[in-house]
């Protein structure tokens, strides 16, 4: 099946809140307006004078990369930003590989953004700006935004947030147009080595790489895609914003290029603060210190509220797509939120702070940040020509037809800046070099070995339905339940259904769990003896689709699936046998098409023949069986064909060309 034709998988209600136009416009221009308060001294530091040619470089690359996640976003409206483009574009091993990039860039942002917050809040009792209460301050924020998240982010929080930032930018500008008024020495432009001297290429280089990583916010903007209607239009309109956004960025960048490099590292963790205490008027400084001071600290918080929003949204759609384990993306029965991977989130976060070491993390931040912007852009052009034809509400400007393909030259360029950056990181920082791919090559090591212990493959996508990281807890219907499986994708549906009904036993009647038996029947001929041999083929075939339904079926709380096989001459037969002899109190299987072959569709019967409704082994189950019969919804047309007819050693993973059968159904019942 084309990659195009895969279904979009949509998040819960409670993960939706929030989703707009206030998110889009406060999680872009947060975080880029958060990084010139944590980020801005690590730049200065490295660029000195040229700190402004520096982040004019980044401008130009966040324009680039803007485009390639607008053409992204818009060919293929799924949550998961680079994720998704990584999919479509090359496979479900670089998707992962980008995920997992981006994951590692949310936690650094989650640990330094409130890390930061500590030395503004120092303003006013300096005793932040180091040892314990510094650490106990940045403990409490992440604290603080993970419970906020455990709980949800309600679309006011974020309208909230909004304000926030609008104030925050207009904060900004009044400091830009006082700086260029009062602070700005032309020198900068025309002589930048004047001012503080010349950094050599490898700070420059890594300036340039800090600079650029400020931008991850694109992608949980980027992650909304599906969620916010935005015309052909709009999308234009949404690209001058987001680029208007960087006015105040090149800004700054111009006044503090003009006072930092002078004051050395005295205003390395609290940068903006250095930019107006060089202010010679004191009824400018004071004001300014105390209001810049305050809006940090809100929008730090803001900035590390929308890294753990991005982590829980990014960590939720990697569980859905079976990159990370289920349990990883299990929800909150009432909030609806992935309550584990943000109290992971915070944990780790938490442990990156406690070396308090700011250039540490933003080495390992740039890491993460360039390898994913540069699978975004190389995942554009990839799309170019794996998908020509598709539909493209937003196509990128300057592309270079190469026969029947257009080139899109901006993300040429894009993927070139950004494979630099990430080389240069890589090359010339050891916390990057070991932190970041003993991290990449953990999570690689991570989702290979999950992925094939489950017989899934590595390189296509497999995914769990979203109710089953729900986890409700409900009371059971039934205690027990047969289900035959036949290693075709409705196995899956099957399970599902089994796995609802069964649901949580009452523990106060000591029973325990739900169980379900999955059980696998291998016809025998009549030509053959009963205890015949059975072929090796068939043999793996009934593993792979026994551990299979085990999998789907203990995504359920509280329910155990035992897997057994049987020999018989006749399916039916079997199922009512095994049903009389452990007892089950339901029985769930799929309605069989009507057939004149005994075994139905299994077997290669045609359909129409003889029974109007059912197949022999249904009917056969639902005449004999001495407990309660739940068939799911039957299939018809040559699409149930194909779903109930197995593939020769194929792996039983839920079809994604086909919407579940019966999952999402009143099930029938005798």
């Amino acid at each position: 099946m084309s990659p195009s034709r895969l279904p979009r998988l949509d998040p819960p209600e409670t993960l939706k809140r929030g989703t707009g136009s206030p998110p889009l416009f406060g999680i872009v221009q947060g975080f880029l307006s958060a990084s010139l308060y944590f980020a801005l001294g690590v730049v200065v530091s490295n660029a000195l004078g040229w700190t402004w040619l520096v982040l004019l470089a980044a401008s130009l690359f966040f324009m680039l990369l803007v485009l390639s996640y607008m053409e992204g976003a818009s060919l293929h409206q799924e949550r998961g930003g680079v994720t998704v483009l990584a999919r479509f574009g090359f496979n479900e091993l670089w998707s992962f590989v980008a995920g997992w990039a981006i994951l590692l860039d949310y936690l650094i942002l989650i640990a330094i953004t409130a890390f930061a917050t500590t030395d503004y809040v120092a303003l006013f009792w300096d005793g932040f700006a180091h040892g314990v209460p510094e650490l106990m301050l940045t403990i409490a924020v992440i604290v603080y935004v993970a419970w906020v998240n455990m709980r949800g982010a309600g679309s006011r929080r974020w309208e909230r947030a909004a304000v926030v930032v609008v104030a925050d930018l207009g904060i900004q500008l009044l400091i830009v147009v006082l700086g260029l008024a009062l602070l700005f020495e032309p020198d900068v432009l025309s002589d930048p080595a004047s001012l503080a001297g010349s950094p050599n290429v490898e700070h420059l280089l890594f300036a340039f790489t800090i600079a650029i990583a400020a931008f991850s916010g694109l992608d949980a903007s980027s992650s909304l895609a599906g969620e916010v209607a935005v015309s052909r239009r709009g999308l234009k309109r949404l690209f001058a914003v987001r680029t208007a956004a960087a006015v105040p960025y090149l800004g700054i960048a111009l006044v503090a290029s003009s006072t930092l490099p002078q004051t050395g590292d005295r205003w390395y963790e609290a940068p903006m603060l250095g930019v107006v205490s060089g202010f010679e008027e004191e009824w400018v400084r004071e004001p300014l210190r105390y209001l810049t001071a305050v809006s940090a600290l809100a929008l730090l918080v803001i900035a590390c509220n929308a890294a753990m929003f991005g982590l829980s949204r990014l960590g939720y759609s990697l569980a859905l797509n079976r990159q990370v384990p289920s349990l990883l993306g299990r929800l909150h029965p009432r909030y609806n939120t992935p309550v584990v991977l943000i109290g992971l989130g915070a944990l780790l976060a938490i442990a990156l702070v406690i070396p308090t070491d700011l250039e540490f993390l933003a080495a390992i931040y740039a890491f993460g940040a360039t390898l994913a912007f540069t699978l975004v852009h190389l995942s554009v052009i990839r799309l170019r020509f794996r998908e020509p034809t598709r539909d493209r509400p937003y196509k990128v400007p300057l592309n270079l037809r190469l026969g029947g393909v257009e080139l899109p030259l901006t993300a040429v360029l894009g993927a070139a800046m950004a494979a630099v950056a990430f080389g240069s990181v890589l090359y010339l920082h050891d916390a990057a070099r070991f932190v970041g791919v003993g991290w990449m090559a953990f999570g690689v090591v991570l989702y290979v070995t999950y992925r094939t212990s489950a017989g899934k493959p590595v390189f296509k996508r497999v995914t769990v339905p979203a109710r089953a990281l729900t986890r409700q807890e409900v009371d059971a219907e039934f205690g027990s339940i047969l289900v035959p499986v036949l290693g075709t994708p409705l196995d899956d549906d099957i399970m599902q259904t089994a796995g609802r009904l069964a649901g949580e036993e009452n523990e106060d009647a000591g029973e325990g769990g739900a169980v379900i038996e999955a059980l696998w029947v291998f016809e025998v001929p009549m030509a053959l003896p009963i205890d015949a041999r059975v072929a090796d083929a068939d043999l793996r075939r009934a593993r792979r689709a026994l551990a299979r339904a085990k999998a789907v079926g203990e995504e359920y709380v509280g329910v155990e699936v035992a897997t057994a096989t049987v020999r018989a001459r006749r399916a039916g037969e079997a199922i009512v046998h095994e049903a009389k002899r452990r007892g089950v109190e339901a029985i769930v299987l799929a309605a069989e098409e009507p057939t004149g072959v005994r075994g139905g569709l299994r077997l290669g019967g045609k359909q129409g023949l003889h029974d109007s409704f059912v197949g022999e082994t249904t009917r056969y189950v639902l005449q004999n069986a001495t407990c309660r019969v739940i068939l799911t919804a039957p299939p018809s047309g040559k699409a149930a064909g194909d779903l109930m007819r197995p593939s020769p050693g194929a792996t039983p993973e839920h079809p994604v060309g086909h919407p579940p059968v019966g999952a999402d159904q009143a099930p029938a019942g005798r």
